[in-house]
């Protein structure tokens, strides 16, 4: 009897394990940001990966002290939000110049959760369905 349970532990171990998984995975807005220090910055679009389950998009940014170029990734939300917010998979484009309010990570690493988006060009914000609970709807026009 004891070796036709075997199996079955087994089993239910390997279930308990698979679906514990995507649990640990996904980390929360505040294990990984640090909401006291918000930043904002403007530069040229250098990557934009879209897919789940976050949107992450790269641009380089002009270091004040040093003048050096340092490259900042941005997560956003996943692409279904961004996509009910008016976003499409090409409405921010490699060589874009964007204006970026975020939080920056608690690693102080160049990598931040983006709040708003604007396209500088345009003026248009587009919403970034952030984890930290602001986003923006899309379609709005700044205000400069």
């Amino acid at each position: 009897m004891a070796t036709n349970i075997a199996p079955w532990i087994a089993r239910l171990a390997g279930l308990l394990l698979a679906v514990s998984l995507p649990v640990q995975a996904h980390h929360s807005f505040r294990s990984q940001y640090d909401a006291d220090q918000p930043v904002t910055f403007t530069g040229i679009v250098t990557k934009v990966d879209w897919m789940n389950p976050h949107v992450y998009f790269y641009i380089d940014v002009e270091d004040e002290e040093t003048g050096a170029l340092e490259n900042w990734g941005f997560e956003m939300g996943p692409p279904h939000m961004l996509q009910q917010r008016g976003w499409k998979r090409n409405s921010m484009q490699i060589g874009d110049e964007v204006e970026v309010h975020g939080t920056r990570a608690r690693d102080g690493s160049t990598t931040a959760n983006a709040r708003r988006v604007t396209l500088t060009s345009t003026g248009q914000i587009l919403g970034a369905a952030s984890s930290e609970g602001q986003t923006i709807t899309s379609g709005e026009q700044s205000a400069n």
